[in-house]
């Protein structure tokens, strides 16, 4: 891939050019589902256990909370192109380069590779934690 200052702008396409020739595909690499906001310890342990399961990422862009769900479509062709481009879902035919991610270099409000992160971000951001009672001698149970 051409470098970062070599690279094809939207406004340089060449007249018959598909913006998708010169892309890393990402829209066809990973999938995002907006989520509710965290706003208790117990949402922020739900969101650490979704990304306790490898290939997952949790973003806020704008106001929108987002699990990012690591993986390469099936039907990816090593040319980043789409081997079932006339047969491909409605998502798929729904989604066009007028709004693709070609442009953005992924940078969000907040990014969340790891269960860490979102639970020092929790730390820093909720009431602290209560601790729970217990027997003596018994180590608390924290989320």
């Amino acid at each position: 891939m051409a470098s970062k200052k070599n690279r094809m702008t939207r406004e340089n396409l060449p007249a018959g050019e598909v913006l998708c020739s010169y892309c890393p595909a990402r829209c066809c690499r990973y999938f995002a589902l907006p989520i509710d906001a965290p706003t208790t310890w117990a949402d922020y342990g739900n969101m650490r256990w979704y990304i306790m399961h490898g290939r997952t990422a949790i973003f806020v862009d704008g106001d929108t909370w987002f699990l990012m769900v690591y993986g390469d479509c099936e039907n990816l062709m090593p040319d980043n192109r789409c081997g079932i481009y006339l047969t491909r879902p409605q998502i798929c035919r729904d989604y066009t380069t007028d709004n693709c991610e070609y442009d953005n270099d992924g940078v969000y409000d907040k990014f969340f590779e790891s269960a860490d992160q979102l639970w020092e971000y929790a730390a820093a951001t909720l009431p602290p934690r209560k601790r729970p009672k217990t027997k003596r001698g018994e180590l608390p149970v924290l989320n």
